[in-house]
């Protein structure tokens, strides 16, 4: 198998952490980024790299000449009343998920035209498709991801291909709220068809396929995985 290059950007923790390692594990080389250096006990073998995404300029000097894959991880999860978000907690979420995904993008795009068989992966939300309580905060930047993916398809086909996963409720530390009790697991666990809620591993499995070759005549898709939650009604 070809050893490729992967840019994971938000690769300390979560699904991010999670893909570094299968990826590394598959062979081959990746670079990911941390926001904060607590990060002491990253994984040995991938390319770490302090990046704050909301930064008016970035430096990607870090990375090879040649990317055969961008997945851009960082979010947040803030479930308030609309009443209770300013305007300005707004453009903070979207410049973490949005505008941090478009300068990413854009700064690497010659290293993705000069892989191979190139890729681009984003992460949305079941919540920019099903209307849920107090979830507009992460609906807002979450479907301006979802039409990213969509646009950047068609204008970068057919040499990149861009993909985004919308997740349900996924066990990692930005859900720990959510999910800090057996009780509080179980009850999230049977909302979905699949009666528990996702694992990393689900997530990492489905981003490794959606970058390999196995994947090569998908692209544009938005693709739930959600345990059914988006589809079925049992």
């Amino acid at each position: 198998m070809e050893t490729k290059n992967y840019f994971i950007v938000g690769a300390s923790s979560g699904i991010g952490l999670e893909l570094a390692r299968t990826l590394h594990a598959e062979g081959h080389q990746v670079f990911g980024t941390y926001f904060t250096k607590e990060h002491a006990d990253l994984p040995a073998g991938i390319h770490y790299q302090q990046l704050d995404v909301r930064s008016e300029t970035l430096d990607f000097s870090f990375l090879p000449e040649r990317l055969d894959g961008i997945v851009y991880c960082p979010g947040a999860i803030s479930l308030k009343p609309f009443a209770r978000i300013s305007p300005a907690q707004f453009k903070d979420d979207f410049d973490l998920q949005v505008l941090g995904a478009i300068k990413c993008i854009q700064g690497n795009v010659a290293r993705l035209k000069a892989g191979s068989t190139p890729s681009i992966l984003l992460f949305s939300s079941i919540a920019a498709s099903q209307g849920l309580n107090f979830h507009t905060q992460v609906s807002v930047s979450k479907a301006a991801l979802e039409g990213l993916t969509k646009s950047l398809a068609a204008e970068l086909a057919p040499s990149i291909r861009v993909n985004c996963i919308a997740p349900s409720l996924t066990d990692t530390p930005l859900a720990q709220n959510l999910l800090n009790s057996d009780q509080k697991k179980e009850a999230n666990g049977l909302r979905h068809p699949m009666k528990r809620v996702g694992t990393v591993a689900d997530m990492a499995a489905y981003a490794a396929f959606l970058l390999s070759e196995k994947a090569s005549w998908v692209t544009g898709q938005i693709i739930g995985i959600d345990g059914g939650l988006s589809t079925l009604r049992i």
